[in-house]
């Protein structure tokens, strides 16, 4: 995979083998501007709208009450952090899910932000133009209320995300191997999916203690279906499969029932 994908770079460098692209990485003058396409080629970008639908129905119907039973959301705004945003499919996926659920509860107020190492695709996600194929899972009366269509020939894509809310989202460069990340303020649920898995044990572990300092006592982490965070160092609480809990909930936010309604 890595051959295929990097040949593909050395064709658009004009060079001749690999030996060549190592010597471009050894250069340190060169090697900076090479940096971001290498993450580029080699990162996979693999994300739908409404991607392992039983997550959505978990915050919807468990945690985003409990939240709210806290002043989440009325009081203060509810932070969420989708730690692997790719072309922006999952981080508008929840801003649809809590504006859904917020109708019927007023004062309602949260803030998302996505972060990818791949600058490519958090260029895709903050344009917010997505094909007919990729919208596909969405109901069609979200839709009508979260799309547009796209104007003007030079458009990439026919439909895109409205302005209300993409104002709801934002995003940024963040690479989970970084020893800080960096982030202004800690956030209540994070969606951290089918990123893990790239990753062995101990670097899985590492990162998933990072990601606990950047949650709220109390708050949420949500992982792929096919990984797991079972380990008795790290501070969390299984809530349903993929789902946990961050430690310990008495200090911070409430905790919600094991399963979902």
């Amino acid at each position: 995979m890595v051959e295929a994908r990097l040949r593909k770079r050395l064709q658009q460098l004009g060079l001749r083998s690999f030996s060549d692209y190592w010597s471009l990485l050894a250069d340190v003058q060169r090697r900076d501007s090479e940096m971001g396409p290498l993450t580029d080629a080699l990162t996979t970008n693999k994300t739908d709208f409404l991607r392992e639908p039983a997550h959505f129905q978990i915050l919807e119907h468990t945690i985003l009450p409990h939240l709210y039973s806290a002043g989440i959301g009325s009081r203060t705004p509810l932070r969420l952090w989708s730690a692997a945003s790719s072309t922006g499919e999952e981080p508008y996926t929840l801003a649809m899910v809590l504006d859904q659920w917020g109708r019927s509860r007023r004062p309602f107020e949260f803030s998302i932000l996505g972060t990818d190492i791949s600058t490519r695709v958090l260029a895709q996600a903050r344009q917010a133009t997505y094909q007919s194929n990729v919208i596909a899972p969405l109901p069609e009366a979200w839709r009508q209320a979260y799309l547009l269509r796209a104007r003007g020939p030079a458009a990439p894509a026919p439909f895109r995300i409205s302005p209300a809310l993409r104002a709801r989202v934002r995003f940024g460069q963040l690479n989970l191997m970084d020893p800080d990340y960096g982030l202004p303020e800690k956030v209540h649920i994070i969606f951290c999916r089918n990123v893990l898995i790239y990753f062995n044990r101990q670097t899985q572990l590492a990162v998933a203690r990072k990601l606990a300092r950047h949650l709220l006592p109390g708050g949420y982490l949500f992982v792929g279906h096919s990984e797991s965070l079972h380990a008795a160092d790290l501070p969390f609480t299984p809530l349903a499969p993929s789902v946990y809990q961050h430690q310990p909930a008495s200090a911070g936010l409430p905790a919600a029932s094991r399963g979902a309604a």
